[in-house]
């Protein structure tokens, strides 16, 4: 198959599809509900204007927004540690590595997220026009130097690369951007490029207005290599993610769909009908405070409501898929036996590891490329190396989920009772205690 520049690649379809859930999710409700029936199927015989007031009222759980934030913000609760390996010049330069005023950490927490989310992003090291500079003096003086960007998973277009002294390396990747344009005097435009980085050289295409892409400028570069750094979820193979959440994101549409069913049998019930029994075909009824009710011999009139027996069920139903998404999130925290070195297994603290932990392990790894990237492009030989907090593990599920718990209910998502009631059920808390009361002393004592 023949790709024009602007195409996604079949490795890169596969893994976008996806990201619609993903994207939506994280929209909250206005996203969940502008997507309609790609979330939220239309019921057979359902007319269309019942299905738009369905919708319009409908709301979304955030579950995984929630545990998103929870599972990156872990590794960035204490601030990011730059190794005594890292080049001075790089410690001066991460207080604003992307030259746009954030720091390494703000960095590296934002890519963390979008790496948990849709299970792949990318740092790209780009370097300021040289002006003629030469000698690393001659770009120290000049103020120039390297710097991050944030390649988002969407702007990943596809890539070529081969085995390189044994190691698998990229040779071409292509990258979609926008840029802003003033449009008239107060007015701005949206202009589509692509970016296409190889060994040595560059090209940059532009959206044309017959929607075709033409070249508009290429050039050369110094760098030896393609100074783009892969970051995965889940690292499926070479340049190919995928967001270890993604259990928990497809629960969270179902817990949508569900949970608009439910508000939909509870505005049912809530609403009798009122019925006559035995009365003419053609018999009028006015029903009213002030109003009386003449009925035919034998007709009875009375209220038909709901039995209740399907709000039950659907709350009940609701609950455990509640239940089934705190323990997906919380899986990523649990420690589990892995693979070890000769390093790991002299230390019994690497014993186990979680989830959450091997994919922040990976995350340094890729910040330390980046770092060297930016070494390299200065002159330098060793870009050093970052740590990040990691002291996040828990030894069982019951208490994985008791720290999601714990974190929804400072997030909003869940009141202090249903907290309390949850860490009863997993023997964190006195299950003889009664939560109301205990709530009720809490506020008597203050803080």
């Amino acid at each position: 198959m023949t790709l024009r520049v602007q195409d996604q690649s079949p490795e890169v379809q596969a893994m976008a599809q996806h990201w619609p859930i993903v994207d939506a999710l994280l929209g909250g409700t206005a996203a969940m509900r502008a997507a309609k029936r790609e979330f939220m199927p239309q019921w057979p015989a359902e007319e269309n204007a019942a299905y738009d007031v369905r919708i319009s009222t409908a709301t979304l759980f955030p579950a995984f927004r929630r545990t998103l934030d929870v599972m990156a913000g872990k590794p960035f609760s204490r601030s990011l540690t730059l190794g005594k390996d890292v080049p001075k010049d790089i410690v001066e330069w991460s207080g604003d590595i992307d030259l746009d005023g954030r720091s390494l950490h703000a960095f590296a927490s934002e890519l963390l997220r979008e790496a948990l989310s849709c299970g792949i992003a990318g740092i790209l090291i780009g370097h300021q026009p040289n002006n003629g500079a030469v000698t690393k003096a001659d770009y120290k003086m000049a103020g120039l130097r390297p710097f991050m960007t944030h390649v988002q998973h969407q702007n990943i277009l596809g890539w070529q690369a081969a085995h390189v002294n044994g190691v698998q390396r990229l040779t071409q990747i292509r990258l979609a951007e926008v840029e802003k344009q003033a449009d008239g005097s107060y007015g701005t435009k949206l202009v589509r490029r692509v970016r296409v980085l190889e060994p040595g050289r560059w090209e940059l295409w532009e959206e044309q207005k017959d929607g075709k892409y033409a070249l508009i400028d290429h050039g050369t570069v110094t760098f030896n290599g393609i100074p783009f750094v892969p970051v995965y979820g889940v690292r499926k193979g070479f340049m190919h993610g995928e967001s270890p959440l993604l259990d928990l994101a497809y629960l969270n549409v179902k817990h949508w769909q569900s949970q608009s069913d439910q508000d939909n049998i509870l505005r049912v019930a809530r609403v009798p009908i009122l019925a006559m029994i035995g009365a003419e075909e053609d018999s009028t009824l006015r029903v009213g405070a002030s109003s009386a009710v003449k009925l035919p011999q034998g007709a009875a009139l009375q209220y038909v409501e709901h039995s209740g027996a399907a709000i039950g069920a659907g709350q009940s139903a609701l609950e455990k898929l509640e239940e089934q998404m705190i323990q997906t999130g919380a899986e990523l925290l649990v420690q589990r036996p892995g693979q070890r070195t000769a390093t790991e297994s002299s230390n019994d603290a690497e014993a186990s590891r979680s989830e959450l932990l091997r994919i922040v392990e990976n995350f340094e790894d890729s910040l330390d490329l980046a770092l060297q990237y930016m070494a390299e492009w200065q002159g330098g030989d060793d870009g050093g190396h970052v740590s990040l907090f990691k002291d996040f593990g828990a030894a069982t599920l019951s208490d994985a989920s008791a720290q999601l718990i714990l974190s929804m209910q400072q997030g909003g998502l869940l009141s202090k009772a249903t907290a309390l009631k949850e860490q009863q059920r997993r023997g964190i808390v006195d299950a003889g205690i009664d939560p109301e009361l205990e709530l009720a002393e809490v506020e008597a004592e203050g803080p």
